[in-house]
């Protein structure tokens, strides 16, 4: 029995070993929490309403060929093209997926996000199946104990230091929140302060915890302007161009109540950590405001789905039951009611990179990950 746990013991320090020589993309790591914006495919292992995992999705992911991966759109992700960015060669693979190994936490980071979750613990409870960010951070602690098993304590919390954390969530904890026919958590709407404020208190926690566990890097992505999503207008019933102002302005004071934290936690933990807060809020808000400059002609519809219920994007093997699908995705910001195109990502991503302190505070990205802790 002894020698069968050495075996085992040694056999797994030699995969690992060889795994960083072999592995093109060590240089990078990254671990991904979030909502449907950056599930990278949990939501398909998951008894869920809210899946991505038939046509036309992934139709522009060139990877799998064209087919869905539970990727909400139509290409790769923000955090996808970001990863790429620095250096990755691959993305870090879905936490739920059967041939995801511990190991991939070592080498290419792992993706923990969720479509429908939310930074409150009830958030989605509509859609069934989805994994809540509390519930991410304790799987990335699963991992950590990998790590920590095949490493040790000291290598492990060296690792992690380098490691980008990036968490994108919050959109559903709102959207959640303006919908009539959702009464907040199944009691009387709480003010639009207090669901900011406990939205922050409550990922404030999670943050801590990470950094408990070793997490040193941290991107923070604010919500953007979720007033002017296919979802949202046709909620309102608003004509073209035109947003909802006041989810936008309940989007904004959480935005800047979350931008406020962070900023106590550089000066309550760094140097020895740092918090980035991501701007995607006024990034996505001049893309819907000038698209044409981008070279989209479209800011208003869905590339996929339609513009009005149930907003379906689907595509099945009889090609005459098709929901709407533009003939260019290129040429739209929206792939369906909630989530951009790949197009519309690449321009986010390129900003959050590389911008200036208007876009990411204190830092860029980039600059995040060439930092020295």
């Amino acid at each position: 029995m002894e020698t069968s746990k050495i075996l085992k013991c040694l056999f797994s320090v030699v995969l690992l070993i060889s795994s960083f020589h072999v592995s093109p993309c060590v240089s990078f790591t990254s671990f991904v929490f979030g909502d449907s914006l950056v599930d990278a495919g949990n939501n398909d292992y998951l008894f869920t309403l809210s899946k991505a995992d038939s046509p036309p999705y992934g139709i522009d992911f060139k990877p799998s060929g064209g087919r869905p991966t539970g990727r909400f759109t139509n290409g790769r992700t923000i955090s996808d093209i970001i990863g790429q960015s620095l250096g990755a060669k691959s993305f870090p693979p879905p936490y739920l997926a059967p041939n995801t190994r511990a190991a991939d936490a070592i080498l290419r980071g792992i993706n923990y996000a969720s479509g429908a979750s939310g930074i409150l613990d009830k958030t989605g409870f509509l859609f069934i199946g989805r994994v809540p960010l509390r519930e991410q951070v304790n799987y990335f602690e699963q991992s950590r104990n990998y790590m920590v098993n095949v490493m040790g304590e000291n290598r492990t919390k060296e690792f992690l230091k380098k490691a980008i954390f990036s968490l994108t969530i919050g959109s559903n904890d709102i959207l959640n929140y303006i919908q009539p026919s959702i009464t907040f958590f199944f009691g009387e709407k709480t003010s639009k302060t207090t669901l900011q404020d406990f939205m922050v208190s409550n990922l404030t926690i999670h943050l801590q915890r990470l950094h408990e566990l070793g997490a040193r890097k941290f991107v923070v992505v604010g919500v953007g302007p979720l007033g002017c999503i296919p979802f949202v207008r046709a909620l309102k019933l608003l004509p073209s161009e035109q947003c909802w102002t006041k989810v936008n302005e309940l989007v904004q004071g959480y935005n800047n109540k979350l931008k406020e934290e962070l900023t106590r936690l550089n000066q309550e933990m760094g140097p020895e950590a740092i918090f980035v807060y991501a701007n995607s809020y006024d990034v996505f808000s001049s893309i819907i405001i000038n698209y044409r400059q981008y070279g989209f002609e479209n800011a208003d519809q869905p590339c996929c789905g339609g513009y009005f219920p149930p907003f379906v994007c689907f595509k099945r093997n009889d090609q005459n039951d098709t929901s709407v699908l533009c003939d260019d995705r290129s040429k739209y910001v929206f792939w369906d009611a909630y989530h951009p195109t790949e197009a519309a990502n690449i321009i986010i991503a390129g900003k959050l990179l590389d911008g200036d302190e208007s876009i990411s505070f204190p830092i860029n990205i980039r600059e995040l990950y060439n930092y020295n802790l």
